[in-house]
């Protein structure tokens, strides 16, 4: 072959996107698919649930959806309308709809066993139509998502996006606008998945450290190994479901299906940005292209220019985004553990695509992680970390099994199996990056770079404080809070109507884990003062604090979890309780 040749090949390799080098899962097979997820409106609304398949990167899946499509259509609504949303189940088990984010009255909320009793199977002969009416008034405005709340459905596909235009005028202003719907879909059943973590919660790790790793200084040090080990503590233990199972999609799609956003250069355009997915936190950048974040989790922030940001299972993100010139930009969603990524492309006419960049080296936990503070295990040896609070020595000499600390502090968890170690000193966390992101080299968004657009409603000083830890073995594969699982206790989380109560998170843990509260939202303390960030979904960082100010003022009985899908499943999850003030019951 000529010289010629081989240029021209090399050009023509490169204007579809390739780089020497990449994974086959990340070359674009596809020109881009622009199709724009089907879009439901008006007061009246019809959703039917069922089975069938889905096709990812040319292959056939099993999965649930909703009106034929994966992920479900974009529900677009307006704020101060009144919505029903009639519901049919034509799956041969019951199922739900969760609301994620909207205010609702309770028996709207769809969590079963706590707000409904959930939707029947699809009906027969012998019984009526399998049906729900959800009836409600839409009292907000901006993006969230909805997703069933019964078994694994969710993780099947039963997710779809939700986008409520303000009653006014809407403060971000944007030429164009792209719902982008992150998730995590398998090929393998979410029974099965389920199974292997409780039975190896690292059967799906195939990122552990190697002597090749040690030799280049890619791993931890020997000495240090030597220590981790002591306690029994796998530094790669980042993620529980990996790229070996997953597939990470956009809009349905996958990596080489290659979705694709349409653009004018020079036009403002918004990107409603939703983490969808059952157990995956995302790393979301743009190569080339800063970010304003200008909402979060549905509700307006002063804008904040960033280059990459982290957002856990549930969370939403608005950005906007500027392209300036006519060329194709390359979204990426990056698994937190960096084992896969999804992928889409902004580009300003169809077929265009851009370069996909490798998989950054995936990240080790650290002694932050551990709650062990800002400490370096670097300048301590096995006696000194033997001696620390929730540190015990084994009898051999060697730094044994991390041990619970003293409950003084905490007496109310209740010790156990499903306790492996309590935090020795959590800190705040809220003002560091993600974890794997301290040394990206660029900007990265941070909790406390939020803050609300307008004064929060309510700006009273909480009358009462309340900590919560989150707990687990993950050695077990066994999640809780306060050492509690939700199937062990049928106590709820009493709260009194109106009351403003500060609520600390304390991660016991060494796995971020994304909180959820339903039927409110909470100010989170970054230092804001009135103007503090309201979520309803919050991400606990390994070993960290998070401090939210909650109003308790939608009466009734409330679902509060980690919203990875097989942590709530194993355990960490509770209700809450809003009573009516004078309720004495």
């Amino acid at each position: 072959m000529s010289g010629f040749d081989r240029r021209s090949l090399l050009r023509g390799w490169l204007a579809l996107g390739g780089t020497v080098g990449f994974p086959a899962w990340a070359r674009p097979v596809s020109a881009g698919i622009t199709t724009p997820p089907p879009v439901l409106s008006g007061d009246e609304i019809t959703l039917r649930i069922a089975r069938q398949t889905m096709m990812i990167d040319g292959r056939p899946s099993r999965a649930i959806g909703i009106n034929g499509t994966v992920p479900a259509p974009l529900i677009r609504l307006r704020e101060g309308q009144t919505i029903r949303l009639q519901v049919i189940n034509d799956l041969e088990v019951d199922r739900s709809l969760h609301w994620h984010g909207l205010l609702v009255p309770a028996q709207c909320d769809g969590v079963p066993g706590i707000s409904f009793p959930g939707i029947k199977p699809r009906a027969t002969f012998l019984k009526p139509r399998a049906t729900f009416l959800y009836e409600f008034r839409i009292r907000q405005s901006g993006t969230y998502w909805y997703h069933s709340h019964s078994g694994f459905q969710e993780q099947l596909g039963l997710y779809g996006p939700i986008v409520i235009d303000p009653a006014g005028t809407d403060p971000v202003r944007s030429d164009r606008e792209h719902v982008v719907v992150l998730s995590d879909h398998s090929y393998e059943s979410p029974e099965l998945i389920f199974h292997r973590m409780k039975v190896d919660p690292g059967s799906y790790n195939r990122q552990q450290q190697t002597l090749s790793g040690l030799l280049t200084g890619k791993d931890q040090l020997l000495k240090d190994r030597l220590s981790w080990g002591g306690m029994r503590i796998n530094p790669t233990d980042i993620a529980d479901g990996t790229g070996q199972t997953y597939t990470y999609l956009v809009n349905g799609h996958g990596p080489q299906d290659n979705w694709t956003a349409l653009f004018a250069p020079g036009e403002r355009v918004r990107l409603r940005i939703i983490n969808a997915s059952s157990m995956t936190t995302f790393n979301v950048r743009i190569l080339g292209l800063a970010m304003t974040v200008v909402q979060a989790d549905g509700q307006n922030v002063r804008p904040v220019e960033t280059d990459e940001f982290q957002i856990g299972v549930a969370e939403t993100f608005d950005v906007i985004v500027t392209p300036p010139d006519e060329r194709a930009y390359t979204l990426v969603g990056e698994s937190i553990d960096r084992s896969g990524l999804a992928r889409a492309t902004l580009a300003p006419r169809v077929g265009m695509v851009a370069p996909v960049p490798p998989l950054r080296p995936r990240p080790l936990a650290t002694m932050k992680d551990m709650g062990m503070g800002g400490m370096t295990m670097g300048g301590m040896d096995h006696a000194t970390v033997a001696a620390m609070p929730g540190m015990a020595g084994g009898s051999d000499g060697t730094m044994g099994a991390m041990k619970m600390r003293a409950f003084g502090n905490a007496p109310w968890i209740r010790r156990g199996p499903g306790v492996q170690s309590i935090a020795p000193m959590p800190i705040d966390r809220t003002g560091e990056r993600g974890q794997g992101l301290g040394d990206v080299g660029h900007r990265v968004l941070v909790y406390r770079d939020l803050a609300a657009l307008d004064r929060n409603p309510d700006v009273r000083a909480p009358s009462r404080s309340l900590d919560i830890h989150l707990t687990g073995n993950m050695e077990r594969f066994m999640w809780s809070f306060d050492g509690v699982k939700m199937s062990d206790t049928m106590a709820p989380i009493p709260f009194t109507q109106g009351e403003r109560v500060r609520i600390t998170l304390i991660n016991d843990t060494m796995m971020g884990h994304p909180i959820h509260l339903h039927g409110h939202f909470f100010a989170l303390v970054t230092g804001h003062g009135d103007h503090a960030p309201r979520k309803h979904t919050v991400l606990a960082q390994p070993g960290g604090t998070v401090s939210f100010d909650l109003t308790a003022d939608a009466v009734g009985d409330w679902a509060f979890h980690c919203h990875l899908l097989y942590h709530m499943a194993a355990g960490m999850m509770r209700v809450v309780s809003v009573r009516p003030q004078g309720d004495a019951a």
